[in-house]
């Protein structure tokens, strides 16, 4: 097996046990670019738009007619993190909007099969490998607003679809409504993209947690254990991540804005530059974070020996924000004088032995 580049340091360790490798290194990994990118783009109005304005489905789904992301360009995203003193990127493959960036037989709802004509998870995993980061995928896992057999909210509660009235005739309900279909949709989808490229991919960092956790038998129903042991058994170095953490055999943690309380394990603190949202929003324009803010949020983390996840919203077009942009590049300088703030409380990365 062919160590992938961003494991190298780790090679020793490798050879005995990858996913040990793998946890070694993102333990270290310290700061990461988070990429939000789909249909909700080009509206502006926040990645929720469709629940938050209650769009029907089949309205929703001809935007993906002016999807042409010109300007996604994966090389300049790679460069803007090496800027920035980042480690890895995680980017959007699909969210609860179910449109995805990827090909992919499961659905004709992706980006290949829209005006754009491309993979651009592809794009990324490519342009990630070659500069020796590590890429990781998100994935909405049970919050689906298009699926006609994900999780319906008579069943689950909380927010897992928006609230139509009357109900949206695309969904299946009551004993037309299978949800093993929507799992195996899943469980082929996340297939797809860890063995369609011939590129590693660090971890499938799932999200929607708050579905399963809507119900005590949730995880079960999901089937995440055996979702974790089959990405395991395809690709023996991925990680697998679910927010704060669903049954507690996640390979890391990934809670929202501040840490979680979890004696030697891995913390990613994931946080956006936007506030109040991942995707882009046009009438935010002004309020992001700028460098002192962010400079802080890394120090919080590092004091907490936890890692940085840092989101940037791309703008309709695929191109990166320019506000946050600037910003990025102001801190990966300061990082290059200073070093990370607030890090003694992260292990050194050594060997990997």
């Amino acid at each position: 097996m062919e160590i992938p580049r961003y494991l190298r340091k780790y090679k020793p360790l490798y050879e005995l046990d990858p996913r040990e490798a793998a946890k070694r290194c993102f333990a270290n990994a310290r700061y990461g670019l988070f990429l939000h990118y789909g249909l909700y783009s080009l509206l502006g109005r926040h990645e929720w738009v469709q629940l938050n304005e209650r769009i029907p489905v089949t309205e929703y789904a001809r935007l993906t007619d002016q999807f042409t992301a010109e300007r996604f360009d994966a090389e300049a995203i790679v460069e803007l993190a090496l800027d920035a003193g980042m480690s890895y990127i995680n980017l959007t493959t699909r969210h609860h909007e179910s449109f995805c960036l990827f090909k992919t037989g499961q659905t004709d709802f992706n980006s290949v099969n829209s005006p754009c004509g491309r993979d651009l998870v592809h794009e990324l995993a490519a342009a990630c490998d070659e500069a020796g980061l590590a890429l990781h995928l998100y994935y909405s896992h049970g919050r689906d607003w298009k699926h006609p057999h994900a999780p319906n909210n008579d069943a689950w509660g909380g927010k897992a679809r928006p609230e139509y009235e009357p109900p949206e005739p695309a969904y299946a309900y009551g004993d037309e409504h299978d949800l093993s279909h929507y799992l195996q949709f899943m469980k082929d989808q996340i297939t797809e993209l860890l063995m369609q490229y011939n590129h590693p991919i660090a971890s499938i960092w799932l999200d929607g947690i708050a579905v399963p956790l809507s119900r005590q038998d949730g995880a079960e129903l999901m089937r995440c254990q055996d979702l974790y042991d089959h990405i395991h058994s395809l690709s023996p170095y991925t990680l697998v991540s679910y927010k704060q953490g669903l049954t507690d055999t996640e390979d890391f943690f990934a809670p929202e804005h501040r840490g979680v309380d979890k004696p030697g394990r891995t913390v990613e603190i994931c946080t956006t530059m936007c506030p109040h949202s991942w995707g882009y929003c046009a009438d935010r324009k002004g309020t992001h974070l700028d460098a002192d803010q962010v400079w802080q949020k890394l120090r919080e983390a590092g004091t907490l020996g936890c890692n940085l996840l840092l989101n940037t919203g791309l703008l309709p077009d695929g191109s990166l924000d320019l506000e946050d942009v600037a910003v990025l590049k102001e801190v990966g300088l300061r990082i290059r004088e200073q070093g990370y703030p607030g890090m003694q409380n992260k292990p050194d990365a050594g060997d990997g032995l």
